[in-house]
């Protein structure tokens, strides 16, 4: 195989390796989540409290891993982030840290939609050239129906994927990275495309600029 011009850090991830959480499990991620979520500067807004949390697949990369979370609130706004773990020495989890932030662009309210996605940025990676890349966890649910599996894409190029887990994903990839953006894509079980939604969007001939929530 040929040398490639397309070199960027690819299925750096390891695939989910839990069940959704559950149990006393579910109740130390909320914990943790929940406080985030208190933490947050909503300018004012009153949030109102946060219900139901409804958790994503696990991705592990360099070391840690996310769990996504989102949870619609009694204003009915949407809150979602992630809690992050390490795996200690047969101790259990341990490290725990926690981001959140809300959106009150929700799917109801636009039934364009897609993929229903979230994103986080969790670090960078340094290419060629001294170009960098914002490492993105991403999470969400298809608004589709018949999804197996759900890839992201950096100019057409697959960099992570993530089967369908409750109709649920999670993935980590490289975005923004020499002037590509990331498409998330969704593929029925016979490799046949469903769905695609940027994680950002162009504004007549502007540059991209990024989704709150999507």
């Amino acid at each position: 195989m040929p040398p490639t011009d397309r070199f960027v850090i690819s299925f750096a991830a390891e695939p989910p390796q839990e069940a959704l959480p559950y149990g006393r499990w579910a109740d130390t991620l909320r914990e943790h989540f929940v406080a985030a979520c208190n933490d947050i500067d909503s300018d004012g807004e009153e949030l109102g409290e946060p219900g139901e949390i409804r958790w994503f697949p696990d991705r592990t990369f360099e070391g840690c891993t996310y769990v996504g979370a989102t949870a619609r609130t009694s204003e009915g706004y949407e809150l979602f982030g992630y809690v992050s773990f390490t795996e200690g020495d047969g101790s259990g989890p341990s490290d725990f840290e926690a981001r959140a932030d809300f959106t009150g662009d929700t799917a109801e309210s636009n039934p364009d939609w897609k993929l229903d996605l979230n994103e986080m940025v969790i670090g960078t990676w340094r290419g060629d050239g001294g170009n960098t890349a914002e490492m993105t966890l991403i999470w969400g649910v298809p608004m589709v129906p018949g999804g197996a599996v759900v890839t992201a894409e950096l100019a057409d190029l697959a960099v992570d994927q993530c089967a369908l887990l409750d109709e649920r994903f999670a993935l980590i990839a490289a975005d923004n990275y020499r002037g590509d953006y990331l498409d998330v894509k969704l593929w029925g079980s016979r490799g046949q495309s469903l769905a695609v939604e940027s994680l950002y969007v162009e504004d007549d001939g502007e540059d991209a600029v990024p989704d709150a929530e999507q």
